[in-house]
Formats: C-alpha cells, structure tokens, sequence
C-alpha cells in the first residue's frame, strides 16, 4: 500500500513538474539564444538532473529535443535577423548586439578557421565558451546563405545538447537528492565556461 501510494504522489508531480519545466525551458533556451545573456548551458544541465530522477521513461530524452530545438531555432532566428541588418543601410540593433560580443581578435581567427574548416567550425563554436556569436558574425560576413548555416549550425545544436545533459547526467548520477545535483551541475557548468575565458585573459595580459 505504501508503494502504491508514493506512486500515485509521483506521477502527478512529476507532470506537473513535466507541463511547466519543458515549455520553460524551450522559452528560456530560445531566449538566451538571441539574448546571450541566460546561462543556457546550465539550464539544461539543470533539467537534465530533474530529468535524471524521475521515473517517466523519455523524460531525458525530451529534455534533449526541447533544448536543441530551441538552441537551433534561437541561432536561426538571430542570424536572420543579422542578415537582414547587413543588407540594411543602418544595420539593426541585432547585428550591433553580435558585434558587440565579437572581439575584433576573436573575430579575425574565426574567419580564419571558417575559411579553412567550413561548416565543422560552426559546429565547434556552440562547444567553446563565448566562441558562438564571433562564428556567427563571421559566417554573416561571409554572407552564408540561410540554408548553408542552417545545415551546419543542426549538428552543433544537437551536440551542444548533448554535452550539457550529459554534464547534467553526471550531477545527478552523484547524489540521491536532486537539488544537489542541480548545485553540482551549475558549478561544473560555470567552470567549464569559465576557465577557457580566465585562460584568455591571462594570456592577453601577458
């Protein structure tokens, strides 16, 4: 009876946990697509935790579909929105704000490598912090046709989905209580995220 019972507490928690968590993090996703500001990556580490223990079968695998989804529909709609500011006379505040998170550095070794490597650049830049709008702005001022980016950019929003969870799979596997998971997560998210960038600075410094 006591078995029956915890099941019959789970299984609506866990869809009312399901009908609010996906939508949100699509939202989420897709927003700090287009506005680099959200910690997108720990997000889906995050869901990737909840996901990790619950005992609905595919919750996991929704997680994916939800979070590459959004990452591949965010990239598309931003770089859209970054060609129709380059065929503009005053450009639109959207290229400006790719601009703004380009160094001109960053930007020079991304047309560089682009030119070399092609599309597995592209698919590189969603795994290097920081690395995915210099690609981008490069491949507008390569004037790739939608499509050409679109195909490239599927393959790194499918693996940077993939390399998230699993960081998130990794939390949850470690601890019983899934908040401590999630802690975990984030932290090994911000770190990964962190010291490639830290490693640039020192090295500019010296």
């Amino acid at each position: 009876m006591t078995v029956l019972a915890t099941a019959a507490t789970t299984v609506p928690y866990e869809s009312t946990q399901q009908a609010i968590g996906y939508p949100t993090l699509f939202l989420l996703v897709l927003i700090g697509a287009l506005v680099p500001v959200i910690p997108t990556g720990a997000l889906v580490s995050s869901a990737a935790v909840v996901a990790f223990h619950q005992t609905a079968p595919f919750s996991l695998a929704l997680v994916f579909v939800t979070a590459s989804t959004a990452a591949f529909l965010g990239d598309a709609t931003l770089y859209w929105l970054g060609r129709r500011g380059m065929r503009s006379k005053n450009g639109s505040r959207w290229l400006e704000a790719i601009r703004s998170r380009a160094p001109e550095e960053r930007l020079t070794q991304a047309q560089e490598k682009l030119a070399e490597h092609g599309v597995a650049v592209l698919v590189l830049s969603r795994l290097v912090p920081a690395g995915r709008l210099p690609v981008m702005l490069a491949c507008l001022l390569a004037k790739w046709p939608m499509r050409r980016f679109a195909r490239g950019n599927l393959p790194a929003c499918l693996a940077w989905a993939v390399t998230y969870q699993l960081i998130g799979i990794l939390g949850g596997s470690l601890f019983d209580e899934p908040w401590e998971g999630v802690v975990a997560a984030v932290a090994l998210t911000l770190v990964i995220s962190g010291v490639p960038i830290l490693w640039r600075r020192i090295r500019s410094a010296r």
